[in-house]
């Protein structure tokens, strides 16, 4: 029993370092926070997302915890606001959009933490006379805050038959290790529509332009940038329903990943050309060589649910227990009913 005890224990606090030590690794040389449902994250996506959709307002939260067996490796939480401006003032076949953003990360159980705060502008040109067709530019400026909690890490000259109870004789000048730095990101978006029930869009986006600094204790470390190529689409395939497709591919430093879906829309009520109708969303994405991710949603006045689960397919399950990720979205869009959008990417 107590060697049974001892091996859980010792599994248990190897694979929080491990993951804590990987969470670096992403942060420094690799990939950043992502979402399976990228699509319902625009901020995080591209920064020429801000204020590009068919509302006045755009408010949306998304959650996500992946391998939580393992003493809840990876937690992300984003808030985020974004809207047009100036709709007034400028012609009314372009858009002027800006949105602020927060999220944190949270790594090996709250030992490592990353909090950000955003904010992003954008503008959308017509390129055609009713503004069906657009191209736009957007920059975000991010307030990055990171802590590491050195009362939650744990070494190996701590191990003992009873678990980790001795003193370690690693020395930290505080209980907290702190690091913070500003960052600088751009993204170019190119969107059309041919009917006022369909549209498509490409884009690319970069993050991280500026390569900000990271130190914590000895030596400096380079975010290395991550860049991300786009797109996505919506039409119409029979009198209520409608399919939306989506796709991306990131590349920072040696890591990448891609992933493509899609899901059908169902229109659950006669409203289906109205502005705040009610759609059930039924689907699925492939992040390749990683993970398989059924996806559902749900529209309903004016707001947007979505539910997906990673069901990890590589090496990863192994350690993970075969658990991948849960992830929540929820979108909500104010529309005024006498006002008439441009068609708009929907997520």
């Amino acid at each position: 029993m107590l060697l049974k005890t001892l091996s859980t224990t010792i599994r248990n606090s190897f694979l929080s370092i491990l993951f804590l030590l990987i969470s670096f690794q992403i942060k420094t040389y690799a990939q950043d926070p992502h979402f399976s449902q990228f699509f319902a994250s625009p901020l995080t996506l591209n920064p020429a997302f801000a204020g590009k959709f068919d509302g006045d307002v755009r408010a949306g939260v998304n959650f996500r915890n992946q391998w939580s067996s393992i003493n809840n490796a990876y937690r992300t939480v984003t808030a985020a606001v974004d809207m047009p401006i100036l709709t007034n003032t400028i012609d009314p076949r372009d858009k002027l959009g800006i949105g602020v953003m927060g999220y944190s990360d949270r790594t090996a159980n709250g030992a490592a933490n990353f909090n950000y705060a955003s904010f992003t502008a954008a503008f959308h040109k017509g390129l055609d006379e009713f503004g069906y067709h657009q191209i736009g530019l957007g920059l975000q400026g991010t307030y990055a805050n990171m802590v590491i909690n050195t009362s939650k890490l744990q070494f190996e000259d701590q191990l003992t038959t009873l678990g980790f109870t001795n003193v370690t004789s690693e020395n930290f000048s505080n209980s907290t290790l702190k690091n913070h730095y500003f960052d600088m990101s751009a993204g170019l978006l190119y969107t059309g529509s041919s009917t006022e029930k369909d549209n498509y869009y490409f884009g690319i986006s970069a993050y991280h332009l500026n390569s900000p600094k990271q130190n914590f204790t000895d030596g400096d470390y380079y975010i290395k940038p991550r860049y991300t190529f786009h797109g996505g689409t919506y039409f119409p395939v029979g009198e209520i329903t409608t399919l939306h497709l989506s796709a991306l591919h990131s590349i920072q430093s040696g890591a990448h990943e891609t992933v493509a879906g899609g899901a059908l829309q169902f229109a659950l009520n006669d409203e289906f050309n109205a502005v705040n109708p009610t759609n059930f969303y039924a689907g699925g994405f492939v992040r390749f060589g990683d993970a398989i991710i059924p996806y559902i949603g749900l529209d309903y006045s004016g707001f947007r649910l979505g539910l997906s689960y990673d069901v990890t397919t590589s090496q990863a399950k192994t350690i993970s227990n075969s658990r991948g990720g849960i992830e929540l979205s929820l979108i909500y869009i104010f529309r005024n009913n006498n006002k008439g959008y441009l068609p708009c990417p929907k997520f």
